[in-house]
C-alpha cells in the first residue's frame, strides 16, 4: 500500500517509545487499529487515515517536525559531538526522539536563528544557492564599513583561496555594525569576506531566513516549533 507504514515503526517515531518498546507494547495487546487490537508488530497501517491507539491515546500523525531555535553562544551546529554541546543537547527529551539536525550551519560562536528538522528535502531547498533564499545577519566588527566595501561585497568578493563568493548586501551601520544579506552559506564567508576587506569579525548574529525573523520573545537557547506551512509561507514566498 502507497504511504503504508509498520505499526511498530509509526508508534516509535510519533512518541518517546524506543522500536523494541513500541513492539512490546503491541504484543502484549496494548494498542488498536481501527477499534481492533492489534499484536501484530509489523502489521501496515495508513498513518493519515488509520486509527491508532496506544493504552486508548489517539497517536497523531507528523511526518516530519520543524523547531527554529535561537542558538547561543559556544554551541556546536552539529546533531551530536563528543565533547562540546550541540543545538540539539538544547532540545528537552521529549523533542529528541526523532532523527533531527540543523539546517545548515552557525559557526560556534554564532548567534541567532538555526533552523532544526528531520525533512530533508526541505533542508536541502532552504540551504541550497539555487534557491535564492536570503539569509540576513547583524554584524558587529573592528572597524568601519566603507563604501568601498559596499561595492565589492555587491559584485562577489574573491576569498583568498580564490573561491568566488556570490553578490551579497553589505549595509553599514553606526559604532563598526553591519548588515548583511546572503543568498548562499561558504564555510566562515562572512567572516572571510571581511578578512579580504581588512577587518575583522567580533559578534555575527543571524536575524532571519527568507521571510522567517528570529522573535524578539525567544530567549537565547530556547525554540519552539514552526509548521510545514509557515515556512513554505515565509521562506519560499
Amino acid at each position: 500500500m502507497k504511504n503504508a507504514m509498520r505499526l511498530d515503526k509509526l508508534i516509535a517515531s510519533q512518541t518517546t517509545l524506543s522500536r523494541r518498546e513500541a513492539r512490546q507494547r503491541i504484543l502484549s495487546g496494548r494498542v488498536s487499529v481501527n477499534t481492533e487490537v492489534c499484536r501484530s508488530i509489523d502489521a501496515s497501517v495508513m498513518p493519515q487515515q488509520d486509527t491508532v491507539l496506544l493504552d486508548g491515546q489517539a497517536i497523531g500523525y507528523q511526518p516530519f517536525v520543524y523547531y527554529m531555535l535561537h542558538k547561543p553562544a559556544g554551541v556546536l551546529s552539529a546533531s551530536r559531538d563528543r565533547r562540546a554541546t550541540t543545538v540539539l543537547d538544547l532540545l528537552h527529551e521529549c523533542d529528541r526522539t526523532r532523527p533531527l539536525f540543523p539546517v545548515g550551519r552557525l559557526d560556534k560562536n554564532t548567534t541567532g536563528l538555526l533552523l532544526l528538522t528531520d525533512d530533508g528535502m526541505m533542508a536541502h531547498r532552504i540551504i541550497s544557492p539555487k534557491s535564492g533564499i536570503e539569509k540576513e545577519y547583524s554584524v558587529t566588527l573592528d572597524g568601519p564599513v566603507t563604501d568601498d566595501m559596499v561595492k565589492r561585497f555587491a559584485e562577489g568578493i574573491t576569498l583568498t583561496d580564490g573561491t568566488v563568493c556570490a553578490s551579497a548586501g553589505l549595509t553599514a551601520l553606526e559604532n563598526c555594525r553591519a548588515r548583511v544579506i546572503l543568498t548562499e552559506g561558504k564555510y566562515h564567508e562572512i567572516k572571510r569576506m571581511f578578512g579580504v576587506c581588512g577587518l575583522g569579525v567580533n559578534q555575527l548574529h543571524r536575524m532571519r531566513i527568507g521571510h522567517l525573523w528570529l522573535p524578539d520573545d525567544l530567549p537565547v537557547g530556547e525554540y519552539r516549533p514552526v509548521s510545514a506551512k509557515e515556512l513554505s509561507e515565509s521562506v519560499f514566498c
